[in-house]
């Protein structure tokens, strides 16, 4: 058993670059054998160079860092409201009759449309980004923290209460280290949601950024630098989830999914 367990991290990072090299393939195999044109389909060498071009001359540096400041300040602020707001709803039925059926009415109003409605109220600043991206992750993030923090056991409440805990204690102390667990898993997601609606907000009114980069390269049909763009977010992306996975495993090192328990 704990040899098998000792070689199952190896085994796997072995079918996740098998993956890759599988994507990779096809890749090549499109762009280079089957012959589809580069228009469609740009070579991996054109999107290096596209890459290369870009980091060369500062545009990829400073479209991803802004780019990450708006991810990270309209994330941010859903965040700050959604995390307090939800466990009230989870633990008030007032709070839940009043705020969760018009919650689940907005969650459902595509933030697409609403942009035009940003545009005429915050105008074509930093702040009209920032809203559509707090409006494309908060209504969600609100519904799944009160979800995560009502599925904790209320037993351990009620047994902080008979041991004299007041309200805040039971939150600060009970409530919030139970639900810790789900709460970084929502906070992980959402903030991959938070990068797609990033797209959707520097596509309008816009003169930089990631999604301002890949709306101008259509413009163009400059193919190889779309796909330069997408990979980036990619990979920041990527490097977003594997940070919220490192504090998961630091913050709550007791919680262990199915899936790893499984192995």
């Amino acid at each position: 058993m704990a040899a098998s367990s000792r070689h199952r991290p190896v085994s796997l990072t072995a079918l996740s670059l098998i993956a890759f090299l599988v994507v990779m393939a096809l890749w090549l195999l499109l762009s280079y054998g089957v012959g589809v044109s580069h228009v469609f389909l740009p070579p991996p060498h054109t999107v290096v160079m596209a890459l290369v071009g870009m980091f060369n001359d500062g545009t990829l540096v400073g479209y991803t860092a802004l780019s990450t400041w708006r991810v990270l300040v309209g994330w941010g602020l859903s965040v700050i409201v959604a995390l307090p707001l939800g466990m009230l709803i989870a633990t008030s039925p007032v709070a839940r009759a009043l705020v969760q059926p018009l919650t689940e009415f907005a969650r459902y109003l595509p933030v697409v449309a609403l942009v035009p409605l940003t545009l005429l109220y915050c105008g074509i600043g930093e702040e009209q980004k920032y809203a559509i991206i707090f409006l494309g992750t908060f209504f969600q993030l609100l519904l799944m923290v009160a979800d995560s923090v009502g599925s904790v056991d209320r037993t351990l409440l009620n047994s902080a209460a008979t041991l004299g805990a007041g309200r805040r204690q039971r939150y600060l102390r009970v409530l919030l280290p139970a639900a810790l667990p789900s709460l970084l898993d929502d906070l992980r997601i959402t903030v991959g949601w938070a990068w797609t609606y990033l797209v959707v907000a520097e596509m309008v009114a816009a003169n930089a950024g990631l999604g301002y980069l890949v709306l101008k390269s259509q413009r163009f049909l400059a193919t190889d630098a779309i796909f330069a763009g997408l990979i980036v977010i990619g990979l920041v992306g990527l490097v977003t989830d594997r940070l919220f996975q490192l504090i998961t495993r630091l913050a709550v090192p007791w919680h262990e999914k199915l899936g790893d328990a499984r192995g």
